[in-house]
């Protein structure tokens, strides 16, 4: 049965209010680290959901102890497309890290094709690395390209690797660094059903390319649907190597197929609006008609949009920086036959009202939660 989700907000509702609101229910708990079995969420447990992920200045909770830092390692980065911003983000935080740990990183570039995997695993086998580095590739994709390098015993860890967080079972990668997909699916969409006062008529944009993103669209699918008000107008697979030229026509396409009825597009990466606003801005949309919600990364673009109040009304931006440093602290950790932590980084939603916050007048999510400090110290550098 479905929850019913009609507010008494009218469309467009602010955030404030609701968050305040969410403050003074009595709701069961509610976790941010949800199960990838996980129903979709009540009206109530939405607005706990968004309540909890819209704070600002987060608490550090990752590990405090490890091993000492290794030093003078050769790490292989393999990234599958550094034109991805979120991709980008994560190797200047491994490149950061590895400066203090006196880790020299040979960096390769995929450029999102088959034929580059191809080429940057070859050219990684031939670099001679400590450890390997792999960021936003599938893992199961990955597989028999990094085998050679597995057999040679060189340790392995990812981001974006896999469809679910954390240490990963029957995988030449350890360790799967990610927020909960699945949380931040929900959340992205809990928002969409909460500003609309539930009436959301919602476009979903993926890549069937890699499985992480559908596993968010097909979460993000179950809230909305869960929703009577709301309506799923469909789900649209873009690859994201695909955008700049695909996302125009596709954007054309929807406006003329579903009009006014199309009040929401929610997405697994803030690089479909990129390429969706300027087409909006061609047919003289003011960004009132359509708002945007991303599931995924927080791109600099994404944050201008959210403090202009131009379409876009929020986005999960993962903390990419911090995930750099994540890497390598779990690299340093398989290099020092320990086990890797595990660590999940809670899910954060940046809205109108925080977006100044935690590296937003940077135009990025960087939690002032002294994740640094933190890794040095178990590193004693």
């Amino acid at each position: 049965m479905k929850n019913s989700c009609r507010q008494r907000h009218d469309k467009g509702a602010h955030w404030i209010p609701i968050l305040v609101a969410a403050s003074f229910l009595v709701v069961s708990a509610v976790s941010v680290h949800g199960s990838e079995t996980a129903a979709p969420p009540s009206l109530a447990d939405m607005e706990t959901l968004v309540m909890v992920s819209s704070k600002a200045n987060p608490p550090w909770d990752g590990p405090r102890t490890g091993p000492a830092g290794a030093s003078r390692k050769k790490i292989a980065m393999v990234c599958e497309d550094l034109r991805n911003g979120g991709i980008l983000g994560v190797a200047q935080g491994v490149k950061e890290a590895a400066e203090i740990m006196q880790w020299e990183i040979d960096l390769f570039d995929a450029g999102g094709t088959r034929m580059g995997r191809d080429r940057v695993a070859t050219e990684a086998l031939a670099s001679a690395a400590d450890g390997l580095i792999l960021v936003g590739a599938d893992a199961e994709v990955m597989q028999s390209r990094l085998t050679p390098l597995a057999n040679r015993g060189v340790p392995m860890v990812g981001w974006h690797v896999g469809p679910k967080a954390g240490p990963m079972a029957d995988s030449l990668i350890a360790m799967n660094i990610s927020t909960n997909p699945l949380d931040v699916a929900r959340i992205t969409a809990s928002a969409a059903v909460l500003t609309s006062g539930g009436a959301a008529g919602v476009v979903i944009f993926t890549d069937s390319n890699f499985d992480i993103a559908m596993a968010k669209a097909n979460a993000m699918a179950e809230v909305i649907r869960s929703c009577n008000g709301c309506t799923l107008l469909e789900i649209r697979d873009v690859a994201i190597s695909h955008c700049m030229w695909r996302m125009p026509e596709v954007t054309r396409e929807l406006l003329a197929r579903y009009g006014k009825r199309w009040t929401y597009a929610l997405a697994i990466n803030d690089i479909y609006f990129d390429y969706a606003v300027p087409e909006l801005i061609k047919i003289g949309a003011t960004g009132q008609g359509i708002h945007f919600l991303l599931a995924g990364d927080g791109s600099p673009a994404a944050f201008m949009r959210i403090r202009a109040g131009a379409f876009q009304t929020g986005t999960v931006a993962e903390p990419l920086n911090l995930h750099g440093w994540q890497l390598v602290d779990e690299l340093n950790r398989l290099l020092a036959q320990e086990p890797v932590s595990g660590y999940v980084a809670p899910v954060h939603l940046v809205t109108p009202a925080n977006v100044m916050y935690d590296g937003g007048s940077r135009l990025q999510y960087d939690p002032d939660n002294g994740y640094r400090d933190s890794y040095r110290r178990i590193w004693r550098r």
